[in-house]
């Protein structure tokens, strides 16, 4: 263990030698410290985390959780979670040592989120970030107690179903004939509604992924921007991997956006924007065209409302959305399915009718 100075920097330096679980020794430096004792506490925190003291703070064990996490989890879900905890755990809670952290706090954190006015399906994210800190903490590195299963959970898992946002048939054309035919964001647009694809995988699409001969789109990737950096990654689950047929007027429509981007290389972003853009555009567009304000990803809802009212069964639009179970699809819009009774009840007289029966058949 070592904390020195840099005399012509005025900043400090500390390294350390640690032994991990396994048994082997590893070399630790951190140098640009303001002061001596943030040197000092960034040496004890690798220190208690070699031995994953449970003493260890809240904060740190974050670092530890993650390091432990890095092969499981892609590297955007982990930033994700990340930031979330650094956000809206850390400030109350990060502090704290882990093994000192009570129910009673736990209680004290979700006031506090309640507060902040998050959405319900929000406030669930965030305590099942909170919970699966706690759950790794007793399963792995021995903490007696995991406070949060002893406090019932915030929020809702599917709080805003009942609140689903989506655009009817009608509204989506008002909102498309706002755009000129053939231009980017219409091509986009379309491709959203009559594909129901995320808009991630859509901003990854490249000429390569379409076989417009079969009507055909391969969705194999997602983008994003993280820190201005362009990325492409896989999808979110292995079903997210699909292919997806769509109708020949898109065929068309896409077919002909492509030609006019001369000389555009297969493996090149057919669309090169990015999701904040969209958003500002189908906000600015729906005001224009006088129908509600929706999310870009609601317009996969929107897809699906109508494949529902067009009367798709569940596991073709739960095979189209690229849905990794059909609870999924079920929990998310088996509300907007329409009653099956009244047929149900139908079926019944007719049968009944069949076979002679009148209404004595119930006095039998």
């Amino acid at each position: 263990m070592a904390v020195s100075k840099d005399i012509e920097k005025g900043t400090w330096t500390s390294q350390v030698w640690v032994e991990d679980w396994q048994g082997k020794k590893k070399h630790k430096k951190k140098r640009g410290f303001a002061t001596k004792k943030e040197a000092l506490e960034w040496e004890h925190s690798i220190l208690l985390a070699a031995k994953a003291d449970m003493n260890m703070k809240l904060a740190d064990f974050v670092d530890l959780y993650f390091r432990d996490k890095e092969t499981e989890l892609k590297a955007r879900t982990v930033r994700n979670k990340r930031y979330m905890i650094e956000q809206h755990v850390a400030p109350m809670l990060g502090d704290k040592p882990m093994d000192g952290i009570t129910p009673a706090d736990i209680i004290q954190w979700q006031n506090y989120i309640r507060s902040k006015g998050f959405k319900e399906t929000y406030q669930r994210m965030l305590q099942n970030q909170l919970t699966a800190l706690f759950t790794h903490a007793t399963k792995i590195y021995n903490l007696k107690d995991n406070p949060c299963a002893k406090v019932k959970r915030i929020g809702k898992a599917d709080a805003d179903k009942k609140q689903l946002q989506f655009w009817t048939l009608d509204e989506f054309s008002k909102f498309i004939a706002t755009f000129e035919e053939g231009s980017r964001y219409h091509v986009l647009f379309d491709l959203l509604f009559y594909s129901g694809c995320r808009i991630g995988e859509a901003l990854a699409l490249m000429p390569k992924d379409f076989d417009l001969t079969n009507r055909k789109v391969s969705i194999t990737k997602t983008y994003f921007r993280h820190k201005g950096v362009d990325e492409i990654t896989e999808p979110k689950t292995e079903e997210s991997i699909r292919t997806v047929i769509i109708p020949e007027f898109l065929v068309d429509e896409i077919k002909e956006y492509m030609e006019s981007m001369y000389k555009l290389p297969e493996n090149a972003r057919l669309f090169s924007i990015v999701p904040e853009a969209v958003q500002h555009v189908l906000k600015r567009h729906a005001d224009k065209a006088g129908i509600k304000r929706i999310r870009v990803h609601s317009l996969r809802h929107s897809h699906c409302a109508y494949l529902i009212h067009l009367g798709v069964q569940p596991m073709i639009i739960k095979e189209r959305l690229g849905h990794k179970d059909i609870r999924i699809t079920l929990n998310t819009y088996g509300h907007l399915y329409p009653s099956e009774q009244e047929k149900v009840a139908d079926m019944l007289d007719r049968m009944a009718g069949a076979n002679g029966n009148t209404c004595d058949a119930g006095k039998r």
